[in-house]
């Protein structure tokens, strides 16, 4: 993994908000290349992930010309926010209370 992915993980995983962050690999098949927080851990994580890749996919297809660089996504209790890369997609859950 980069070096630069690495502290901007470990950058997230600072802040006092951030319930967790799942880093996903862009591929065929969804898979977990890391998370943290215990909502995406297990089959919660599983769910998040396939959640996730839907929502970017869905969206992108709608945006034929442009490419997504960020997406935020609030609901009542938190704030998923969203970055897709070429290889990676990375989603972090904050609260936005704290």
């Amino acid at each position: 993994m980069p070096a630069e992915l690495e502290q901007t993980l470990s950058m997230l995983s600072a802040h006092r908000s951030v319930l967790g962050y799942i880093l996903l690999s862009r591929g065929e098949q969804v898979s977990i290349i890391r998370h943290s927080g215990v909502v995406f851990e297990g089959d919660q994580g599983k769910k998040y992930a396939a959640v996730i890749r839907r929502i970017v996919e869905s969206v992108q297809t709608g945006l034929e010309e442009d490419s997504i660089r960020f997406m935020r996504i609030r609901t009542k209790r938190h704030e998923l926010m969203i970055s897709p890369d070429q290889r990676y997609l990375l989603a972090v859950l904050h609260d936005p209370a704290i």
